[in-house]
């Protein structure tokens, strides 16, 4: 039986179980707190749930189906489909974006912040790439943008924006970001907008706005608020709009208006509120309309339009409502398009889809709107899109993603352990993997693919580590009477150890444990029979380490945690006796490491982490106390790295991550500011790597992935001026606004980006821009600020420059 990726997170759950810059993680002096995100690892579109290192390679597995250079939810792409340099991130998703007239967009969704400057849901990118002082912070998600003017009209699912409670629809001054006294009060969320410089017409979920009665549309005077007496009386909700040359097309979910068939498209004349006799009558829901010229474009879940086969886009004659020729063609039941817009001969086309036209798109495409061929432009973004704006130079793409520009890997990828730079490896599962091990020039996975490598393999496969083929090693059948679930791999130079939730691997009973011949395959006798699941295997000199949910293992009665004799799979003397899930362990010398969901072990109390005396299995005084389950540890020098859910660690507040003084247990001043989950470590070569179901680490977007520098001991000293770079700010203190002045002595690419005293990252002033020699200056604004030291780091080259500066009320 196969085990979906769901269900395999929630056995997790329940168990407890390409830019090259550095970035400075805090300026206080400490052995841990030199580390630094680098920014050239990629991010994937699913969870990571195991990682590997080995030698210059770092294999990682886990649920995901696209390896990309981490962009966040929002991002500007020029004309040769790639982002444009130093856009600022979004941590979160944009389902909104609207030009501002200036080469800049308004962007809304659901996101925390942009370019490392917290906004909630509502945000104002400047034509420079800047991210603006515009700060109205909606209190939830925010589905719709429009402007009129100094105006700009947000509608969603808030009840408060721009410093007033406003439900589901405010008026935003476009220049301090505050809420007029624009106020129609609709009842249910709003999820798209239109204005006629007199009118915004607002549709949605809503049946009462402004007071008034309405189903799913409305107009509302922009002047006073009033709701109009226009009642088109949808009987569905409404989900796109485009108005053009007099005419409010409207798209949804309906089949009716005001009591007249209209399949999923409608039409109104914008002088009289008439409904049209305009209607191509779709087969399914339309979710985003466009106009160009006379012609209305389409997009949703439809497939077919005016009794004619039409995948999921169309294009229909904005007169009489006629389906024309242009056909691109979205397929697959799964496909839909969420996003439309057209700039001069070009149709931009988003959603989600593997292909349009017969091309390979990897969720949006550009479309030439005469004759419907896919042209050339291939973002790639790994996750829907939902929001496409227009502007001078660039397309704004918004939705889901985390990367742009990535490629398939399915399941299993390989990187550069250094750089981050994706590899050509690739075995291609069928289905996920989540267990790595690496021993000689053999990868081992396991998960719920069927075929890897080229080859059939049921759960178990060796890879080449150089071509990513299956080698002849073939563990054979593996069975269980409900799923096969294969949690954990060890391996040593002759024994490849497997542990999870199975009966029988080649026709022998091997019951949620097993040891295979290295070089053959075969199952070896080594039997410990465990009674439960093994989520967790390590192996050291001549002993088996295994934690799992079991109550006896090896002949003798074990709960959770054991030592097996890697000859015999006889369990040693050596009994620690958690009271629950262990499924996390490390090894080093006389000491073993370990975590699971566990509260105490051996009598004593160990909140979920605890080191335990190799010979005896005694628990040693170490003891940081997280406040929820580890699930992974790894061993660098005198730190040992956990991961897992907690939010608190040796006695400082850490999300997921934490790094412990191995003598003290302490946790140091690092902080990697994670929002999530993570599942595994692994470090060497003096980078730790992070993998797991975090989508941010110091508040930039950064998907299930991150990497560490774990050997700098140093952050360069404030005012530093070594290689003639030079780093001041001024006035400090400051109140308003500061000066960041900086002297290159060549040209370089420059990185300039502002950290809390905590070490977290606060704004990126300047993001990878390529700049002359000489001076410059960018002004850091005080106003979104709170009081109190900040540093302010620069990369330039290979340099690197770090200044306190002082913010007081």
């Amino acid at each position: 039986m196969r085990l979906s990726t769901a269900r395999w997170d929630a056995n997790l759950r329940r168990v407890g179980a390409w830019f090259v810059a550095a970035v400075v993680a805090t300026a206080l002096p400490s052995p841990a707190s030199g580390q630094s995100f680098l920014e050239s690892f990629p991010v994937t579109n699913g969870a990571i749930y195991s990682a590997v290192l080995s030698g210059n390679r770092l294999y990682i597995a886990g649920a995901f189906s696209w390896v990309s250079p981490a962009t966040g939810g929002g991002v500007p792409i020029g004309g040769t489909g790639l982002p444009i340099p130093t856009f600022p991130h979004v941590t979160g998703r944009v389902n909104a974006a609207v030009s501002d007239g200036a080469g800049g967009w308004y962007i809304g969704g659901a996101f925390t912040a942009v370019g490392g400057i917290p906004r909630n849901n509502l945000a104002h990118v400047l034509a420079d790439n800047s991210v603006s002082s515009w700060n109205p912070s909606a209190n939830d998600v925010v589905s719709a943008l429009a402007v009129s003017g100094n105006v700009v009209y947000a509608g969603g699912f808030f009840s408060s924006a721009g410093g007033q409670n406003r439900n589901h629809l405010a008026a935003l001054d476009a220049t301090t970001g505050q809420a007029t006294a624009w106020d129609p009060n609709a009842n249910n969320p709003v999820g798209v907008l239109a204005v006629d410089g007199t009118r915004v017409y607002v549709g949605g979920t809503f049946t009462s706005i402004g007071g008034q009665p309405r189903n799913y549309l409305a107009s509302v005077e922009a002047a006073n608020a009033q709701v109009t007496s226009w009642n088109p009386n949808a009987n569905d909700w409404i989900q796109a709009m485009v108005l053009s040359a007099g005419t409010l097309y409207v798209g949804g979910s309906f089949t009716s208006m005001g009591g007249q068939g209209r399949g999923y498209l409608a039409a109104f004349d914008v002088a009289t509120g008439q409904l049209k006799s305009w209607a191509p009558y779709a087969s399914g829901r339309v979710y985003a309309l466009a106009a160009g010229g006379s012609t209305v474009y389409a997009g949703g879940d439809f497939t077919g339009v005016g009794f004619e086969v039409r995948d999921h886009v169309a294009a229909i004659d904005g007169a009489n409502g006629t389906l024309t020729a242009w056909n691109p063609d979205v397929p697959g039941v799964a496909s839909s398009v969420y996003a439309l817009a057209v700039s001069g001969a070009t149709v931009h086309v988003g959603g989600t889809f593997p292909s349009i036209g017969g091309q390979p798109r990897n969720n949006v495409a550009a479309v030439d709107a005469a004759s419907g061929q896919v042209l050339a432009w291939k973002p790639n973004p790994d996750g829907a899109v939902f929001a496409l704006a227009e502007g001078v130079t660039s397309t704004y793409v918004g939705g889901t993603f985390s990367g742009v520009g990535g490629e398939p890997r399915r399941y299993l990828a390989a990187l550069d352990a250094a750089t981050g730079g994706l590899t050509s490896w690739n075995p291609d599962p069928d289905g996920f993997v989540g267990a790595l091990a690496v021993s000689g020039t053999a990868v081992y996975a396991a998960g719920e693919f069927q075929n890897i490598g080229g080859q059939p393999r049921s759960y178990l496969a060796a890879l080449d580590e150089t071509t990513g083929q299956a080698t002849t090693w073939n563990a054979g059948y593996v069975s269980s009477l409900h799923a096969v679930e294969i949690y954990t791999l060890a391996a040593s130079s002759t024994t490849v150890y497997v542990g999870g939730y199975f009966a029988n691997i080649q026709g022998q009973m091997r019951k949620n444990l097993a040891a295979l011949d290295a070089t053959t395959g075969e199952v070896t006798p080594w039997n410990p029979n465990p009674s439960g699941r093994v989520y967790v295997l390590a192996v050291s000199g001549n002993t088996v380490y295994a934690g799992g949910s079991f109550g006896s293992i090896g002949g003798q009665p074990r709960s959770y945690l054991a030592a097996l004799d890697a000859v015999s799979g006889l369990a040693s003397p050596w009994s620690p006796l958690p009271n629950s899930i262990v499924n996390a362990i490390a090894v080093s010398g006389t000491t073993v490491y370990t975590g699971g969901n566990f509260t105490t072990l051996g009598g004593l109390p160990r909140s979920y982490i605890a080191a335990l005396d190799a010979a005896s299995g005694q628990a040693t005084s170490w003891s940081p106390e997280a406040n929820a389950a580890v699930r992974a540890l790894a061993l660098d020098g005198a730190t040992l790295y956990a991961g897992g859910d907690f939010t608190s660690i040796g006695g400082e507040a850490r999300v997921g991550l934490a790094a412990l003084n191995r003598e003290s247990g302490q946790a140091g001043t690092w902080n990697a500011d994670l929002n999530g989950r993570v599942q595994t470590l692994a470090a060497g070569a003096g980078i730790l790597y992070a993998g797991g179901g975090f989508t941010s680490v110091q508040g930039l977007p950064r998907s299930h992935l991150a990497a560490t520098r774990s050997d700098v001991t140093a952050v360069p000293a404030p005012g530093d001026r070594a290689g003639g770079v030079e780093l001041a700010s001024a006035p400090n203190p400051f109140r308003r606004s500061a000066r960041i002045r900086f002297r290159l002595p060549s040209q370089t690419v420059v990185r300039l980006r502002l950290f809390d005293s905590n070490g977290r990252s606060v704004s990126t002033l300047m993001s990878g821009a390529m700049q002359p020699a000489g001076w410059h200056e960018v002004e850091l604004d005080g106003r979104t600020l709170s009081a109190g030291l900040y540093f302010c780091h620069l990369e330039a080259g290979p340099e690197t420059r770090t200044v306190k500066v002082l913010h007081v009320d």
